[in-house]
């Protein structure tokens, strides 16, 4: 079924796009030069035609092909809002990869299937605070990216609210981290929680911008109001 599925997308390659994509992303694996639109279209066709059992089992082989569309495909396979009754084995699946994360295009694909999963059930959380205390840049980082819903809430129920809390935790703990993708997932998920809770978003940069990087900084408060970005107080001094 692999072989199968892998010849799909090498259908869909670009001449020369390959080497530009290993040159972009810089990961040492294979690149067939398929886009993401194309990867998409093939992946909503498997869906149709496979049941749950044969779709995780596709993603998983997928991803241990290490071709970079076939690591973006098992990611999107599992990117739906409702899995069941597998719930429980697309979100090991999901945790299995992230060990392996070593490039950001297919962390964050992997990250949008781990949001799905954690709105689904956000006891996960639980695992996912395991990830921020990883060796890997990539893993932390993904403890942010995997669970960016929660900086979107307006109207957030008190147990949201708690993993809000929860999870700016996590955030206040990195920015000691001067690793520029880890300073940038600090700043993402303040700047979609700025959209929705400001106050919030500005108490947290009082009480910890000294300790970002500017353009972290500057990134946290962009949708801010102007009056009330804290541009003009002494913390916010690069």
């Amino acid at each position: 079924m692999l072989d199968a599925h892998l010849d799909q997308i090498r259908a869909h390659a670009v001449s020369g796009k390959a080497e530009e994509m290993r040159a972009y992303h810089k990961a040492d694996r294979v690149y067939l030069g398929a886009s993401n639109p194309e990867i998409d279209l093939l992946v909503k066709h498997w869906r149709t035609e496979l049941s749950l059992e044969e779709r995780l089992s596709l993603a998983a082989d997928l991803w241990a092909s290490d071709i970079h569309e076939g690591r973006i495909a098992a990611a999107k396979l599992l990117t739906q809002a409702r899995i069941r009754p597998s719930d429980e084995e697309a979100w090991a699946l999901i945790c299995s990869w992230v060990p392996e994360f070593d490039a950001w295009a297919i962390a964050d694909h992997v990250c949008i299937a781990a949001q799905k999963r954690i709105i689904a059930d956000p006891s996960r959380l639980d695992d996912v605070e395991g990830w921020t205390s990883s060796e890997l840049m990539w893993a932390r980082r993904a403890a942010l990216v995997a669970t960016l819903p929660f900086a979107k809430l307006n109207n957030p129920k008190p147990a949201e609210i708690e993993a809000r809390e929860r999870v700016l935790g996590w955030a206040a703990s990195y920015l000691g981290d001067r690793d520029w993708f880890i300073q940038k997932a600090v700043a993402w998920w303040l700047r979609d929680l700025s959209k929705h809770d400001p106050a919030r978003t500005r108490a947290f940069l009082n009480e910890h911008g000294p300790y970002m990087r500017s353009f972290a900084r500057k990134e946290a408060a962009q949708y801010l109001p102007p009056e009330d970005d804290g541009s003009s107080s002494p913390i916010f001094c690069p």
